[in-house]
């Protein structure tokens, strides 16, 4: 059971949340716990969307932004994002399970989307005090600086996402998956 309310539905959400669970729904298909928890603050579930929105129109593909998501989620052993995002990564980003399983040790099976990975699960292993070469590897595997900012971006989401989740101990309502799962 979470720690913090989850309202039970989107009716049941605070009114200025609930446009934005809609949204979500619409999106979706369904409101995950996540979202209907966050929306006990109207303000710290538009700033979510927002900064999650705004991220998926840049230039990192959705494959490589569940694969950073995956990377975060296994280093922060939070279970929920584990979850959701071993789902989201096979049914919307077509991922298979080795490529999920290379990606939960900081690693992908495509050279340039490893370099991705790999840089991310720097940034959340050093707190952002990457060195020159982990700079450099990634640059050399082809993403410009606009791309590095935007996957240390993704870093902040997941970490944001990863310790509300383990804060409030949120109900998973995915397929389960435990982050000593990795093998």
């Amino acid at each position: 059971m979470s720690r913090i309310a989850t309202p039970s539905s989107i009716a049941a959400a605070p009114a200025a949340a609930q446009p934005l669970l809609q949204a979500v729904e619409k999106q979706l298909g369904a409101v995950p716990n996540l979202f209907r928890m966050v929306a006990n603050s109207p303000a710290a579930l538009g700033g979510y969307l927002g900064m999650s929105g705004a991220l998926a129109k840049g230039r990192l593909p959705a494959s490589t932004r569940e694969r950073i998501a995956l990377a975060i989620a296994e280093i922060n052993g939070c279970n929920y994002c584990l979850s959701a995002h071993t789902y989201l990564g096979k049914n919307l980003a077509r991922l298979d399970e080795a490529e999920i399983m290379a990606n939960r040790h900081g690693g992908s099976t495509d050279p340039k989307a490893a370099a991705a990975v790999h840089f991310a699960a720097r940034v959340a292993q050093s707190r952002g005090h990457v060195g020159d070469g982990d700079l450099s590897a990634v640059r050399l595997a082809g993403y410009d600086d606009g791309e590095i900012i935007e996957i240390v971006q993704h870093v902040a989401l997941n970490v944001w996402t990863n310790y509300i989740n383990e804060v409030a101990q949120t109900e998973i309502d995915f397929p389960v998956v435990s982050a000593r799962d990795a093998a």
